[in-house]
């Protein structure tokens, strides 16, 4: 997995240091996670988060 990130960042011109490698993939499999997450949801029960509708629901 370390040397996957290290080529996706440095094929963008990112240069890492390698005692930051450890760092950097704890970080990138929490993101991975969240987006398979946010892939699997189902948006029908998110769509308050994820619209905002001017005019729309107001609590009186």
């Amino acid at each position: 997995m370390k040397l996957f990130i290290l080529d996706s960042l440095e094929t963008k011109g990112v240069r890492v240091p390698k005692e930051h490698l450890d760092e950097l993939e704890m970080r990138w499999q929490g993101i991975v996670s969240l987006k398979q997450e946010t892939e699997a949801a189902l948006l029908d029960d998110h769509d308050i988060a994820l619209r905002n509708i001017p005019g729309g629901d107001h609590l009186a």
